[in-house]
């Protein structure tokens, strides 16, 4: 089932990123706090035209039909992405919708995969899970990523990010702790490209769903 336009609200200029958000549906929207999904795009989609966001990825596979559960996030960055900004973004939605901040989860594709990277190793505390596709790391964040629990994706015939990219952050988690929650989805013969179909399947979801950050009261 197709989302309406309405169902998108556009929000610039309360935050460095504009972004897109999506809340809950109604069926989920009841007083329990809801998780939220922050998506990081890839390169093709930077710029200033947000609806641009919607070509591939989360709120793309929505309108395709694929159901996620909680609050969709999509912010449009103009090349790069700052954990600070996109962490910016995080709570304000936490302070303005019913949002569970202990059920943070960021996953991007391409630059957006590095971003999640980024974002995950920068500020452990506040994400619950990662999912980084056809994307890389920073090792200077290995030890703060071994704190959460990430799951990479490459395919094999990625001709622009080569899937020596996950592999190596991998390494460099396991190097730190050989016991982190790290792993690497290997597609074999999966393109640059055709990874955005894990998008429009319900196992990043359910994956990323079974954690949840236990912050001390």
């Amino acid at each position: 089932m197709k989302i309406n336009a309405q169902e998108i609200e556009a929000i610039k200029g309360e935050t460095a990123y504009p972004f897109l958000l999506k809340e809950a549906d109604a069926d989920d929207a009841t007083s329990e706090k809801q998780p939220v999904f922050v998506f990081l795009h890839g390169r093709s989609l930077s710029g200033t035209n947000l609806d641009r966001v919607k070509r591939y990825g989360l709120l793309y596979a929505i309108n395709k039909g694929q159901e996620v559960p909680g609050i969709i996030v999509a912010p449009q960055s103009r090349g790069g992405w700052d954990p600070d900004k996109v962490i910016e973004i995080v709570d304000y939605v936490i302070a303005h919708y019913n949002a569970d901040p202990d059920r943070i989860y960021v996953c991007g594709m391409s630059m957006g995969g590095y971003g999640t990277m980024d974002v995950a190793g920068k500020y452990p505390e506040r994400i619950a899970a990662a999912v980084a596709i056809c994307g890389g790391g920073s090792s200077q964040y290995a030890s703060n990523l071994t704190q959460v629990p990430i799951w990479l994706h490459h395919g094999t015939a990625d001709r622009a990010v080569p899937i020596s990219e996950s592999r190596k952050i991998m390494k460099a988690i396991k190097k730190v702790d050989p016991e982190a929650d790290v792993s690497l989805n290997v597609i074999k013969g999966g393109t640059h490209g055709s990874v955005e179909r894990l998008f429009h399947d319900d196992a990043i979801y359910d994956w990323m769903l079974k954690f949840k950050k236990k912050h001390k009261s």
